[in-house]
């Protein structure tokens, strides 16, 4: 099969395109013949070593996929070769740059037929990342106040969208280029980063989303009130200054009760896709560029097939 590899951390340049063996499937397990994978911040840090050496090389990243199961493995009785489905792989394995993938048959759900490829692959991580921080981490109830940090990302507007779905007053940072896009997601405030201080902005907060990390992160605890809850992706969570402040790493376990919510979140209009830049396989380089600049709206996708 075709895949993008890398043999050392580094660089976008270290991404190579060619041939790598085909995946079998074990026990448990479908190959799924990928029609389209998506570019998430997760991949250029494992590319590039930022929080551990890669062990083993080659090494095919790639979190989340969507494309037609090719062959099933023992035990696998709830797909059948020729259906359409999307997942995420567990991030030890990635693998899904490639025509495609093997990967355990119990995180993986039907694609609906209302979505392509391109769509479906654009919201399996991020929506599952919005879904274990907003609903389980931070538990976002009907009259809350949230603020969602880089409401423009992936994660971020999916977050923000599911905020607002579940009746909170949502917040959001972004920069003035990317205003429109997220008051049409359904924020109720938004702040350019650049021009404004969300910290002298804002008080009072039930909750925040920070999906930035870093010294956003670190400051997030100053709009939150006594009692509140917030939640970080990026990095590890701060220290709070007190103790009834709920510091939170999201627990982004792979399942397929998440997809399933995701679908359900997207198909019934509670949740809009994100605008979708696409990339042809060949091309990772430059989409790791852009995914590495960390300010671009929405998502980019591979089209493999």
């Amino acid at each position: 099969m075709k895949a993008v590899y890398f043999m050392q951390n580094g660089g976008p340049e270290v991404l190579q395109y060619g041939e790598q063996p085909d995946p079998v499937a074990q026990e448990g397990q479908v190959v799924v013949d990928i029609h389209a994978a998506s570019v998430n911040g997760a991949d250029w840090k494992t590319r590039s070593g930022y929080h551990a050496p890669t062990k083993k090389f080659p090494h095919i990243p790639g979190r989340d996929f969507s494309g037609v199961v090719s062959a099933v493995g023992r035990g696998v009785t709830d797909f059948k070769i020729g259906d359409e489905v999307f997942g995420v792989s567990v991030h030890t394995d990635e693998g899904c740059y490639a025509e495609k993938v093997a990967i355990n048959a119990a995180i993986v759900t039907k694609k609906p037929a209302q979505l392509s490829h391109i769509e479906a692959a654009a919201v399996g991580l991020v929506g599952l990342t919005a879904i274990v921080s907003i609903e389980n981490a931070l538990q976002v109830k009907a009259g809350q106040t949230v603020l969602v940090q880089g409401g423009a990302g992936g994660v971020a507007s999916f977050g923000l969208q599911l905020a607002k779905h579940l009746g909170a007053r949502v917040i959001t940072t972004c920069s003035a280029a990317n205003s429109d896009y997220v008051k049409g997601l359904g924020a109720d405030q938004v702040i350019d980063y650049n021009k404004d201080d969300f910290t002298k902005a804002l008080k009072d907060c039930d909750a925040v989303f920070d999906t930035v990390g870093g010294e956003v992160a670190k400051n997030a605890f100053k709009v939150l009130k006594r009692g509140g809850r917030a939640a970080f992706i990026n990095g590890p969570a701060p220290t709070p200054p007190y103790e009834d402040m709920a510091s939170l790493k999201p627990d982004a376990s792979r399942k397929r009760a998440h997809l399933d919510r995701i679908v359900q979140l997207v198909t019934s209009g509670a949740v809009k896709l994100p605008q979708i830049t696409t990339y042809a396989l060949t091309d990772a380089q430059a989409a790791h560029r852009v995914s590495e600049g960390r300010h671009l709206r929405g998502k980019l996708v591979f089209k493999v097939r």
